[in-house]
């Protein structure tokens, strides 16, 4: 079973036929969101979590600097933050490709990527993985990354001064996912697994490991520190165009022919 991540690469996996279609008996549990996700991909995947996209800053960090904190994506390019954003990179990182899509729907592809041009002059690093930009912000390495706001309440659980923003121009968000892997050898106990982790009291252990995406199961309990997405401006994120292998393809390519390594 392929559990969590963003759901754009469970619905390329769905495309390109290396997922099973399974339909949950359980599935009448979940939210709409979540149904959703799993009839676009014909029942090769569903959703199980959705958290937004934004991002976090040191406060303690930004404070020692005496910089004003970001509270818009347009923030981010300001000549104060030169060195101090940190975003993962989006051909390995779910959550920053995420971030690229978002930006794209957001004002235009042309706009989109003459700002992620003015970003990458502000960019320190490119991570690998998607969480660590917020690691390295949290630990002050760096005093700004671009995440997913809904794993910033653990860094704070862990002592860290780290505070998330939602961008005021509004943002994306996530609809994790989970599918089964085509041709899994022990396909009665991935699909008991998968029955399993729709109902509510496995979303309800979410919690317990620091996890506080929103659940998919209605019954489920909605911890506190959960990003209360109903009140935030979140984009129209279309999944299914931007979860296809062509215009994922195609992004990526355009970032790093025009932004990563554009010609000198």
């Amino acid at each position: 079973v392929w559990f969590g991540g963003t759901g754009d690469s469970h619905l390329q996996a769905a495309e390109k036929d290396l997922t099973l279609a399974y339909q949950s008996p359980n599935i009448h549990l979940l939210r709409d969101w979540a149904v959703d996700q799993a009839e676009k991909a014909n029942y090769r995947t569903v959703g199980i979590y959705a958290g937004p996209l934004g991002f976090a800053y040191n406060t303690e960090l930004l404070a020692k600097k005496k910089l004003t904190p970001p509270a818009c994506w347009s923030d981010l390019i300001k000549p104060e933050f030169r060195g101090e954003v940190q975003m993962a990179n989006p051909h390995s990182s779910g959550t920053a490709f995420m971030a690229l899509a978002t930006l794209v729907q957001l004002s235009g592809e042309e706009k989109a990527f003459k700002y992620l041009k003015s970003l990458h002059r502000n960019i320190k690093l490119y991570p690998r993985e998607g969480n660590t930009p917020l690691k390295n912000t949290s630990q002050g390495q760096n005093a700004i990354s671009i995440s997913f706001i809904h794993d910033v309440p653990g860094e704070v659980m862990a002592g860290f001064p780290i505070k998330g923003v939602m961008p005021c121009e509004g943002t994306g968000y996530e609809i994790g996912s989970m599918s089964i892997v085509k041709g899994a050898r022990n396909i009665v106990n991935a699909k008991r697994f998968y029955d399993w982790a729709l109902t509510a009291p496995a979303q309800d252990l979410a919690a317990q490991a620091k996890q506080f995406q929103l659940p998919a199961n209605i019954r489920a309990t909605v911890d506190l520190r959960v990003p209360d997405i109903s009140k935030m401006k979140l984009i129209r994120y279309d999944f299914e165009k931007y979860g296809s292998p062509e215009e994922r393809s195609r992004l990526l390519e355009k970032w790093e022919r025009e932004v990563n390594n554009p010609p000198s």
